[in-house]
């Protein structure tokens, strides 16, 4: 047993290629919100990343339960983009609950990003009954939405 214990999630981390852009992504196409953006101390951001050169402009987009730290590393120079396919090791990706898969799907494609697949049923595991869809923000990050399984009407004289 470690002797510490992980209080809760604090943000996810995305490095993105042009902040301008993933900021309307997140905010015009998904709804979050901008909490805060600005430059950072490069100096502090070497250290913490262990990156000679690392110089960033981060923006926080906060949506109900999370918030996301948008990265746009502008140093150093050489900087590559990663974009793995769902089942390469070390792919990530971030599931959101939502109340509408359809126009999740309608939003993102309108927007010009990439869909992965039309929504479809799970039929096992904790979401079984659950709809689920692939998508991609402008960087080709992973995101996935999940529409619950819509819940059982009350028996009459059961309601709390």
């Amino acid at each position: 047993m470690p002797d510490f214990s992980v209080l809760g999630t604090n943000h996810t981390g995305i490095t993105v290629s042009n902040l301008d852009r993933a900021v309307a992504f997140y905010s015009n196409v998904l709804g979050f919100t901008l909490r805060d953006r600005g430059p950072r101390d490069p100096a502090f951001i070497e250290q913490v990343v262990a990156v000679p050169g690392a110089d960033v402009e981060i923006a926080y987009m906060t949506a109900p339960g999370h918030t996301l730290e948008l990265i746009e590393y502008r140093g150093p120079a050489g900087r590559g983009a990663v974009r793995p396919r769902p089942s390469d090791t070390g792919a990530t990706h971030i599931a959101f609950n939502v109340d509408a898969i359809e126009a999740v799907v309608t939003a993102v494609r309108a927007a010009g990003f990439t869909v992965l697949s039309d929504p479809l049923q799970v039929t096992a595991g904790p979401n079984a009954g659950a709809k689920v869809v692939y998508t991609q923000d402008p960087d080709g990050v992973t995101l996935e939405f999940i529409q619950p399984p819509p819940r059982p009407a009350s028996a009459p004289g059961t309601e709390a």
